[in-house]
């Protein structure tokens, strides 16, 4: 009996230290959940510097709450984010997350105006633009800026030297001389008036010589590189596929792009085609890549990731208007805190962390470029010594314009029965991109019926909840 009272005792003082420690560790103050994976940081080598940003945050005596980090993996981040949703165990803090994230959860973020107003948070190291991205109809301020991609025109220099063709514009608003010395506006038309001198076929010819084989092209002027239907529609203006009572809407401009898009791989033929994307000759989609491509509209991550073999110089170029507008879609990714926090005001003192002191370590972490302007002179620095840089010089002033002109709605935002949707806007695409004769009118009425059933059934599981 004794030995049992000495082990419960044993067992006792061992409960009461582990919850000492465990008080201390917090020291009174809220304890705030960070939920990492639906975008970056679920690989292995971004673990142990994320949980020291967590520890620099925690051992700061001044701080309001206590930070825990929870690391998912991404391919089973949602189902467990839903899961702890679902259980009222939902987290207080997501982030990194892009705008596909965020809206596969729509809903559930809180409006942070209210905490930047008490707070009289400093937003004056942001774009005004790039913070309006983050507002969303009837939702308000569901993210501040953090890490983006914005997006712009890769130029193969050496391709438009051999052609006899001034490069695009720098600097938006700045005129593009043609080669009569005309200054026209920098628009999609341009784009193709010069993206068909910048095509050549197997003997030489460009687009725009009667002599031009349109079935032996070895060389394209422009391509919408890693995209989708929704991506190539909204450089023609910012837009959606459904109302704010769940009712589908093509707009107008993205069925004009649609049109510029199909004539450019068919008729003119200064772009290349579903076919001859997935080439050998043009490196199997990774376009720009392959040499044979004078002209892509990609984002800022693509310089990162995918230009090692780009021969000869190469540079960046504004993005192209459409009748009178500039629209530079844009990837990014933020933090936001989820309606259910319990303690949204010690969540939001973590968020000014995570996007404030802890921005430059974490950006390092994730690859992305600084939101904030006082950050993105030295990003390039850094940035700009990538050995894929190497023996070229790049204007990177472009990239950092091209925030002021982000699509709002964005082109990965919510639609209903996400998965579904995107599944038959991409099947619409697929036949642009394959099918010489597909009568874009015709598919897009298609598309809008089916596009309404599946709206329509998935208004009715949500209201059957």
């Amino acid at each position: 009996m004794k030995k049992k009272y000495t082990i419960f005792c044993c067992l006792l003082i061992l409960l009461i230290g582990l919850l000492i420690v465990a008080c201390d560790e917090a020291g009174g103050r809220p304890k705030i959940r960070w939920y990492v994976g639906l975008g970056a940081g679920s690989n292995e080598e971004t673990l142990e510097p994320q949980k020291a940003v967590v520890a620099k945050f925690n051992e700061n005596p001044d701080r309001k709450s206590h930070l825990i980090l929870e690391i998912v993996t991404n391919a089973q981040a949602y189902d467990t984010l839903a899961t702890q949703m679902a259980a009222g165990n939902a987290p207080d803090i997501v982030g990194p997350v892009g705008i596909r994230g965020r809206d596969s959860f729509k809903g559930s973020w809180l409006d942070l105006d209210p905490l930047v107003a008490k707070a009289g948070y400093d937003l004056s190291d942001f774009d005004p633009a790039l913070v309006d991205f983050y507002r969303v109809i009837e939702e308000g301020l569901l993210g501040l800026p953090f890490a983006v991609y914005p997006s712009y025109i890769f130029g193969n220099k050496d391709l438009f030297d051999n052609a006899k063709l001034n490069y695009p514009p720098q600097k938006y608003g700045d005129k593009y001389i043609m080669p009569d010395g005309s200054a026209v506006d920098w628009t999609w038309d341009t784009v193709k008036k010069i993206g068909m001198l910048l095509t050549i076929d197997k003997n030489g010819n460009n687009a725009t010589s009667p002599n031009f084989d349109g079935e032996n092209v070895v060389q394209w002027g422009f391509h919408f590189q890693w995209t989708d239907a929704r991506g190539i529609g909204t450089e023609f203006g910012a837009g959606s596929l459904v109302d704010n009572n769940w009712q589908v809407q093509i707009p107008p401009q993205w069925v004009e792009g649609w049109k510029w898009h199909q004539n450019g791989m068919w008729v003119s033929k200064f772009m290349p085609n579903g076919p001859q994307v997935n080439s050998d000759l043009l490196a199997k989609g990774n376009t720009f890549d392959s040499n044979n491509i004078a002209m892509v509209h990609c984002h800022l991550w693509y310089a990162a990731c995918c230009v090692g073999n780009v021969k000869g110089q190469w540079d960046n170029y504004c993005v192209p208007s459409y009748k009178g507008v500039t629209t530079a879609k844009l990837h990014a990714d933020t933090f936001e805190i989820m309606k259910a926090s319990k303690n949204p005001e010690a969540a939001f003192e973590v968020m000014a962390y995570l996007i404030g002191p802890a921005a430059p370590d974490l950006l390092k972490i994730y690859g992305g470029m600084p939101a904030r302007k006082s950050l993105q002179a030295t990003y390039f620095d850094e940035f700009g010594k990538g050995k894929q840089f190497e023996g070229k010089t790049l204007n990177w002033q472009v990239v950092v314009d091209s925030m002021q002109y982000a699509d709002n709605p964005n082109h990965e935002s919510w639609m209903p029965s996400f998965q579904e949707t995107t599944a038959r806007y991409n099947d619409f695409y697929n036949l642009i991109m394959d099918k010489p004769d597909t009568n874009i009118d015709e598919q897009v009425a298609l598309m809008k019926d089916d596009l309404q059933k599946i709206f329509d059934a998935a208004k009715a599981k949500e209201g059957a909840k």
